[in-house]
């Protein structure tokens, strides 16, 4: 989705006000706070499914 709309992490970090940490999370998939995910959603215009998904284990 980055590629998408031409950004790259730092630029998604500063517009969603969020930091590195919570990027660094979502990329290992690892707890993140749904006021980042809102955030993230909020500052790429799209959905909560556009950046996540549910993995039955």
């Amino acid at each position: 989705m980055l590629i998408d709309k031409k950004m790259n992490r730092t630029e998604l970090k500063d517009l969603a006000g969020i930091s590195f940490n919570v990027l660094a999370k979502m990329g290992r998939g690892e707890f993140v706070s749904m006021e980042s995910l809102y955030k993230i959603c909020v500052a790429m215009n799209c959905d909560i499914d556009d950046i996540m998904e549910f993995i039955k284990v």
